[in-house]
């Protein structure tokens, strides 16, 4: 099995002081660092997603601006696959599924921004294409939704959107078990 890492959107704008600044994503973006950091030390491919609005109305995520660029913590290194995006689903209209074709992979691990979005859009997608995935839950941010005037937390939005998606689209599992299943050491700062 070749399984790679995919980086979704974990861009400045979902940072404090960003246009659109998420719960936790500072914590979850600690958490995608040691996944990341386990690829590279295993030379296992490595894909960063990076979306680009282009809604006339979009509030972030702009063209040429700081708030679109990686966050510093997990930005891509040298032969560290990109791919430019538009819409959650990281596939519509990428060359992310050519790229996983051409390169023979066939599980996805899973973490960043916008769970009820764009991880959610995403892992439906690649699940639809054949792929197994794996989501890092604590490697994962959600945003506060409103249904029927009642506000739904992040933490709700991010429990619920995960339960789903355990039910048959991903295998869920923290960074720390990921790490070990895959034989990494784990090194957290004091």
């Amino acid at each position: 099995m070749s399984i790679a890492l995919l980086l979704l959107e974990i861009q400045n704008d979902y940072f404090p002081n960003g246009r659109f600044p998420l719960d936790k994503s500072q914590e979850a973006a600690a958490k995608a660092q040691l996944a990341l950091q386990a690829q590279r030390d295993k030379k296992w491919p490595v894909i960063h997603a990076q979306h680009i609005s282009t809604q006339p109305n979009a509030a972030y995520l702009l063209p040429c601006t700081k708030g679109a660029e990686f966050y510093s913590a997990v930005s891509p290194v040298k032969n560290e696959t990109i791919i430019k995006k538009h819409y959650p689903n990281s596939f519509k209209d990428t060359a992310l599924l050519n790229h996983l074709i051409k390169n023979q992979i066939n599980h996805l691990v899973i973490c960043g921004m916008m769970t009820h979005l764009t991880v959610d859009a995403t892992v439906r997608a690649a699940y639809d294409l054949g792929f197994s995935c794996t989501v890092l839950h604590d490697a994962c941010a959600a945003q506060q939704l409103e249904y029927n005037n009642t506000l739904i937390s992040e933490q709700n939005v991010q429990y619920s959107f995960l339960a789903a998606l355990q039910s048959n689209y991903a295998t869920i599992m923290s960074t720390e078990n990921f790490l070990q299943k895959i034989g990494a050491r784990i090194e957290t700062a004091a």
